[in-house]
């Protein structure tokens, strides 16, 4: 007689996990289906006509929740996709500070308010690496920092090369993890993330998992016990070369004007960017490289003052968010010493923010994460906008000169003072005298906007210019008002510069 005994424990442990699992993945589809079902019923129920706001609101309410469910599927498919082996990676060469500069925007777009505190060594090599996949694991490790952590605490992100991968790491100041439950993390139905009030439903961790091994990765977690924060570090084999932002790391801050890639010795356009976070700088550097213009970078607003006489920049990327300046404030800095234009890139997509930067006379302004095609693609459009040739001698009439290479305007022989925007119509409507000058060519020479739009703004500025130069709308000398056309200035007489 022979017998055969089998220990089932561990396969009924993991089956048990499986039915929790199961459960507790209802219980969260199920809250969400109950909000949309209900917020429906509300507005198909209601018996009186329910208040705009109020509708907004719901439907708000229901696209968040629709998003939230979504979520939970991908989560679903991924971990389906990962047990039978199918998830889709495509691997290639990548740059870690990209990747991180992208997870963190995609973090804070979601709503995330820890401060991150990025620490990228210098000459890292690229990686190999599913560019969507990596930074999916990137915000999965820096969500399940912050719900175990204070908002006002620190998230550090931090990435090193070791041997033949690089190893990226995400600490936290947060709870801390027990010792005992390190191995049980990255366990597919495991509650050990999912435990605490607010935590997700313990499959974003082994997702991570599953997508760095599928890169020949490994993933791990280290933690000195509760109330002592936790580190959750994995690698990436690598490419064996360093990235272009390392080797352009080696150049000085400020930047020299680069000479085109071919070898025929034509000199790039100059651009300045400054942002005080270094990976970013590093990649608007690497995307203006590309796109074949030449990076003059600096995270110092005093220093991008000074480099705009020596580098002579034609275009100027500004952060919005500077230490010790305002972003909107050294625009009007750099326009003093130089009229370029100024394209603003932030993370900060509010439109106060922007409606502010453009008043005061910004051209454009592109919200983190951007591609480089974008980047590119706007500032050749406000490079064109200005390819227009100005007079070369002052514009005079009466009282008043507009000096268009000194980008000075006087009044009876008194400098006049004028906002970015004010200038940019006044030398726009001198430049033209004689000529009616129609909304649209305004819109698009001054504003950069090339189909009809709102007036309001035009009309202000043509208000306060008028009120600068004493100009009376009934009984105009400088600037007359051609209804539903345009604005007309008079011919005037050429001035010899001063």
């Amino acid at each position: 007689m022979v017998v055969t005994l089998q220990d089932l424990a561990a396969v009924e442990e993991l089956e048990r996990l499986r039915a929790e699992f199961l459960g507790m993945v209802s219980h969260e589809l199920r809250a969400p289906l109950m909000t949309i079902k209900g917020s429906a019923a509300t507005v198909l129920g209601s018996a009186t006509e329910l208040d705009p706001a109020v509708v907004r609101q719901i439907f708000r309410i229901m696209d968040e929740q629709a998003d939230h469910m979504n979520r939970l599927v991908g989560d679903l498919l991924d971990v389906a996709r990962i047990e039978t082996g199918t998830l889709p990676v495509s691997p290639e060469p990548a740059e870690v500070t990209a990747l991180v500069d992208r997870a963190r925007s995609a973090f804070i777009s979601a709503g995330g308010r820890n401060n991150l505190a990025i620490d990228i060594a210098p000459d890292l090599p690229l990686v190999l690496a599913d560019r969507r996949r990596l930074v999916q694991v990137l915000v999965n490790l820096l969500s399940n920092a912050a719900r175990q952590s204070e908002e006002a605490s620190v998230i550090r992100v931090s990435a090193v090369s070791e041997d033949v991968h690089v190893a990226i790491s995400v600490s936290d100041e947060g709870r801390g993890i027990p010792a005992e439950s390190l191995p049980l993390l990255f366990r597919k139905f495991s509650q050990a993330q999912a435990e605490d009030p607010g935590g997700d439903t313990g499959l974003g961790l082994a997702i991570c998992k599953g997508i760095v091994e599928a890169h020949g990765g490994r993933i791990w977690a280290e933690s000195e016990g509760l109330g002592r924060g936790a580190r959750f570090t994995f690698t990436l084999p690598t490419v064996g070369e360093p990235s272009a932002s390392a080797a352009t790391q080696r150049a000085p801050a400020s930047g020299r004007r680069a000479l085109d890639g071919h070898g025929d010795g034509e000199e790039r356009v100059p651009v300045l960017a400054v942002d005080d976070d270094p990976q970013a700088l590093r990649y608007i550097r690497d995307a203006l490289a590309m796109s074949g213009y030449a990076p003059v970078v600096t995270g110092d607003p005093e220093e991008a003052i000074r480099l705009m006489p020596e580098e002579n920049p034609q275009l100027a990327l500004l952060d919005f968010m500077l230490p010790g300046a305002d972003g909107v404030e050294l625009m009007q800095a750099i326009r003093a010493v130089a009229d370029v234009p100024v394209i603003f890139i932030s993370a900060y997509g509010r439109e106060d923010l922007i409606a502010r930067a453009m008043d005061m006379g910004a051209v454009d302004y592109v919200v983190k994460p951007f591609s480089q095609t974008e980047l590119a693609a706007r500032i050749r459009a406000a490079l064109r906008r200005r390819e227009t040739p100005q007079p070369t001698e002052p514009y005079a009439l009466g009282e008043l000169t507009v000096d268009f290479a000194a980008r000075r305007v006087t009044l009876a022989g008194q400098p006049l003072s004028l906002l970015a925007m004010e200038y940019r119509l006044l030398a726009e409507l001198a430049a033209n005298a004689g000529r009616v000058v129609t909304y649209d060519h305004l819109l698009e020479r001054v504003w950069g906007k090339r189909s009809k739009g709102d007036l309001r703004p035009m009309r202000t500025i043509v208000a306060q210019l008028r009120r600068k130069l004493g100009d009376n709308a009934d009984h105009p000398t400088y600037i007359f008002t051609e209804l539903r056309v345009g604005y007309l200035m008079p011919r005037g007489r050429e001035a010899k510069p001063e």
